[in-house]
C-alpha cells in the first residue's frame, strides 16, 4: 500500500464510517511472493539436479538415464519447498540476508540427506548416481540463494512489495529505524506511518508521516490494516517501555522491540535465559581463537587458489600500467593490521608519480574536493590517477596483489577496512575493536555503501561486521564482492 499523508490519516481517524483495510489484500501479496519464490526455487532445483546429470555423464561412463531422474523430480522436489516454508522462509519478509543464507544451506542440505537416506530403501528398484547426487546438492546450496536475492532484486521497487510497518516512536532511533528500512527495501518492511507522544515531533521523517499520541495506535493500525510495529523507544524509562510494549503490542501480530544500545551501534544479539529473566548477550565473534583459525584456513585456500587462476591478469596489468605512465608496477603503502602492527599494503599503480605529495596541494586548491575527502577519506574522480588506474580502480583490479598480503597472514580475503595509520585518531575509540582483528582485501562496506558512506559510517560497519561474523557472512560478501566487480560499481 502507498503511505498516508497527514490529511489522509486525520481524514481516517475523523470519519467513523471509515472501513479498515482488509487484511486480505496483505494476506494476498505474501501469497503471491511465497508463490513466485516456490516456482523460482523448483526451477532452480530442477536445473541443478539435472545440471549435476549432465556434468556427471560428460565426465563418467556409463551414462546414466536423464529420464530416470525427470520421472522421480516430480516427487522429490516439492519437499524443498515445504522445508522451507516450516523454516519461515516463505515469503520472507523482514529476514536478514545472512540468516536467510544459514536456512536455506541447512534446510536444503537436510532434504538432501533425508534422501540420501531414503534411497536405502529402494536399493535395487532405483539406481542412482552418487557423483550426480552430490554434484546437485553443490550447485544447489549456492543456487537457491542467488535465486532468492534476484527475485527480491526485481521485486523490491514494485509497489505491492512487502508488507506494511508501524513505528511507534518518532526520535532518534525512529528516525534511524526509517531511514534504514527505507535503505533496504528489500527486506519487505515498509514503513509508512510513526507514532510519538511528542508533540514536536508530529509531522514528517522521511516523507512518513508522525502522528500521536500512542493512544491512536490500535485504531490505526486497524484501519489501516498494520500487523507489524517496531518500538524504537529505547531512551524511556523501563517501567514507560514495559507498558508501552504490554499495551500496544496485542494489536500486531509481529512486534520488534529496540534495545537501548545505540552505544555499542547496530549489532545482533543472542538471548539468553538466565533463571527466566532475558538477557542480551553481546558478541564479539570473530575476536574468538576459534573463529580466526576458520578464517585462516580459508584464506590460505582460497587465495592460493585464485592467485594462480589470476596469474595471467597480473602479467596483463602489469605490461598495461608500464607502457601508460612512468613509474613502478606496485604500489606499497602502509597500513594498521592486526594488534596495532604496520605492514606494507601491495597494490598495483594507479596513480601518477608522487601522488601523496600532490594530495595537499589539491585540496588546497578545490573546496569540493577537500570536503569529499574529509568526510569519505577518498576521492571519487581523484585528479592524480592515471588512465588505466581508473579502469582498475572502476573494477577492483588495483587489489589483487593484496593476495600476497594475505598469504604473509597480514590480511584477510574478508574483513574490516585496512585504515591509515594517520585515521587513527579519527576512529573515535572504535580502532580498540577493529584492530583486533585483520583487515580485509574486501569487507561488509565495500559491497553495501561503498562510496556513499561517511568514514564514522564505515568504522561502525567495521565493527558490526566484527561482532556478527560468521563464514555465511564471509561468503555472502565474497558473492557480493565479485558481483561489485563484474558491474564496474567502483570502490
Amino acid at each position: 500500500m502507498e503511505t498516508p499523508t497527514l490529511k489522509q490519516i486525520s481524514k481516517i481517524l475523523n470519519s467513523p464510517s471509515w472501513e479498515p483495510l482488509k487484511q486480505t489484500s496483505i494476506a494476498y501479496r505474501k501469497l503471491i511472493v511465497s508463490m513466485i519464490y516456490i516456482f523460482v526455487d523448483m526451477f532452480v532445483l530442477s536445473a541443478s539436479i539435472l545440471g549435476a546429470v549432465l556434468i556427471r555423464n560428460f565426465f563418467m561412463s556409463p551414462e546414466i538415464m536423464l529420464a530416470d531422474y525427470l520421472t522421480l523430480m516430480p516427487f522429490i522436489l516439492p519437499i524443498f519447498p515445504l522445508a522451507y516454508y516450516f523454516r519461515g522462509l516463505y515469503p520472507g519478509f523482514g529476514i536478514d540476508v545472512i540468516e536467510e543464507l544459514r536456512t536455506l544451506t541447512y534446510s536444503t542440505s537436510v532434504v538432501f540427506a533425508v534422501l540420501a537416506t531414503t534411497t536405502f530403501f529402494f536399493n535395487g528398484t532405483w539406481e542412482y548416481s552418487r557423483l550426480a547426487f552430490i554434484l546437485s546438492w553443490l550447485i544447489s546450496l549456492p543456487a537457491v540463494p542467488l535465486a532468492h536475492a534476484g527475485v527480491r532484486k526485481i521485486l523490491a521497487g514494485k509497489d505491492w512489495w512487502g508488507i506494511p510497518v508501524m513505528i511507534i516512536g518518532a526520535g532518534r532511533a525512529g528516525e534511524m529505524v526509517i531511514k534504514s528500512l527505507n535503505k533496504h527495501v528489500q527486506t519487505g518492511l515498509r514503513p509508512i506511518i510513526a507514532v510519538d507522544d511528542d508533540v514536536d515531533r508530529w509531522g514528517y521523517i522521511k516523507d512518513i508521516p508522525v502522528v500521536g499520541g500512542l493512544d491512536i495506535v490500535p485504531e490505526i493500525s486497524r484501519k489501516l490494516g498494520i500487523d507489524h510495529a517496531i518500538i524504537a523507544m529505547p531512551r524511556v524509562s523501563g517501567k514507560r517501555q514495559q507498558e508501552i510494549i504490554m499495551t500496544y503490542s496485542k494489536y500486531f501480530e509481529h512486534t520488534t522491540v529496540i534495545p537501548d544500545l545505540f552505544g555499542i551501534s547496530s549489532l545482533w544479539v543472542s538471548t539468553r535465559d538466565l533463571g527466566g529473566i532475558l538477557g542480551l548477550e553481546v558478541q564479539q565473534k570473530l575476536i574468538r581463537k576459534s573463529s580466526q583459525l576458520k578464517k585462516r584456513i580459508f584464506d590460505i585456500i582460497l587465495s592460493s587458489i585464485l592467485g594462480l587462476l589470476l596469474f595471467p591478469i597480473y602479467l596483463v596489468v602489469s605490461a598495461a600500467i608500464k607502457l601508460d605512465s612512468k613509474g613502478k608496477v606496485f604500489f606499497r603503502q602502509l597500513r594498521m593490521g592486526m594488534n596495532d602492527i604496520n605492514f606494507q599494503i601491495i597494490k598495483f599503480r594507479t596513480m601518477h608519480l608522487n601522488a601523496e605529495s600532490k594530495l595537499n596541494d589539491i585540496l588546497d586548491k578545490n573546496e569540493d574536493l577537500r570536503e569529499e575527502y574529509n568526510v569519505y577519506h577518498k576521492l571519487s574522480n581523484d585528479p592524480r590517477m592515471t588512465r588505466i588506474g581508473r579502469l582498475l580502480r572502476k573494477f577492483s583490479i588495483d587489489e589483487l596483489p593484496q593476495f600476497i598480503n594475505v598469504l604473509k597472514g597480514e590480511m584477510s580475503l574478508i574483513g574490516p577496512r585496512a585504515y591509515l595509520p594517520t585515521e587513527k585518531e579519527k576512529m573515535a575509540g572504535l580502532d580498540e575493536m577493529i584492530l583486533q582483528v585483520k583487515p580485509g582485501i574486501s569487507g561488509l562496506w565495500q559491497v553495501t555503501d561503498r562510496n556513499q558512506s561517511s568514514f564514522e559510517e564505515r568504522n561502525n560497519i567495521d565493527v558490526y561486521y566484527i561482532r556478527n561474523w560468521s563464514m555465511f557472512l564471509d561468503f555472502y560478501i565474497l558473492a557480493r564482492t565479485i558481483a561489485v566487480i563484474l558491474t564496474g560499481k567502483g570502490v
